[in-house]
């Protein structure tokens, strides 16, 4: 080739950098590969649509309302007409099995509201503001601790009546406490980050801080404890209903439920069985949950 042919360089465009994967899709992705979690997550919605739809599976193919009495049929075994049974009322199961659920997912996600409200704002102000006052609100918790939380909401029940709104505000009162710890250590070590520090230096005020800068960095352990808390909300709902201090008939729960089911569960064992199965199931699959989204937002304790 001779010396003076030039050959023109082509010019290639840069390929286009590769779209990074943000800290929620991460945690999806992990999620997702949590099989456990996957199933638990997967109960949840379908228990969750079957409850919540119950008035019009009552309706159009159940064809009897959780309420609805037949004396002439008695306790009745599972068969076609009643796919799990009657009680000693003449009272399908199945419809109240669901509107029972409706009544006691209600209770757990209420309740966990509110003891996720009253324990993010506690923890928040106790870790953020910190010195003598950070040692007072951590004493009144220590002693609310060593009360016996049971009782506690057995008095309340007893003083303040049994509606179900008060069940919802009673057990979110008792078990705001171990939420208030977590948020707390989160907010000790937030503060110390520089996003805080240079808010600070903004002038920004304290109430500013904690709700926009603070709050939104403890998203994730503040949703897996909330997973983890409402199957003890759901439990302690049960306690309550089976000691007859909860729902109130004619309205039912699973906890209700158990408790008819367990008077006669020699002679009507399905009355138990089913109630006690489902129960069970639906606290098994908020734990997985947990555990789940727990490993999908934690790397750190994934990897441990």
């Amino acid at each position: 080739m001779p010396d003076d042919v030039i050959i023109p360089m082509v010019d290639h465009p840069p390929e286009p950098p590769e779209p990074g994967a943000s800290f929620w899709q991460d945690a999806r992705h992990r999620l997702w590969k949590n099989k456990l979690a996957v199933f638990g997550l997967f109960v949840i919605v379908l228990l969750a649509a079957l409850c919540y739809s119950e008035p019009l599976l009552c309706r159009y193919i159940i064809h009897y309302t959780y309420e609805q009495q037949d004396l002439t049929l008695g306790p009745s075994p599972p068969g076609h007409a009643h796919w799990l049974g009657t009680d000693p009322l003449g009272r399908d199961l199945l419809a109240r099995l669901l509107y029972g659920g409706r009544i006691s997912l209600s209770v757990g996600l209420c309740a966990t509201l509110v003891s996720l409200t009253i324990g993010v704002l506690y923890g928040s102000i106790s870790g953020f503001v910190g010195g003598k006052l950070d040692i007072v609100m951590m004493r009144i918790v220590d002693i609310l601790y060593a009360l016996p939380f049971a009782i506690f909401v057995v008095l309340l029940t007893v003083f303040f009546g049994r509606s179900l709104i008060l069940l919802f505000i009673a057990i979110g009162a008792v078990e705001w406490l171990t939420m208030a710890r977590i948020v707390r250590g989160q907010v000790m070590s937030l503060k110390r980050r520089e996003f805080v520090e240079a808010a600070q230096a903004l002038g920004l005020k304290r109430r500013r801080i904690i709700w926009r800068h603070i709050i939104p960095n403890m998203v994730g352990p503040i949703i897996v404890y909330s997973t983890l808390t409402i199957p003890g909300v759901m439990l302690l709902e049960a306690f309550l209903s089976f000691l007859g201090l909860g729902i109130q008939p004619p309205q039912s729960s699973w906890g209700v439920l158990i408790k008819e089911g367990a008077e006669v569960m020699e002679e009507y064992p399905w009355l138990l069985i089913y109630p006690a199965s489902v129960m069970a199931l639906t606290l098994f699959s908020l734990n997985f949950l947990g555990d789940g989204l727990r490993d999908a937002l934690d790397v750190r304790s994934a990897k441990d």
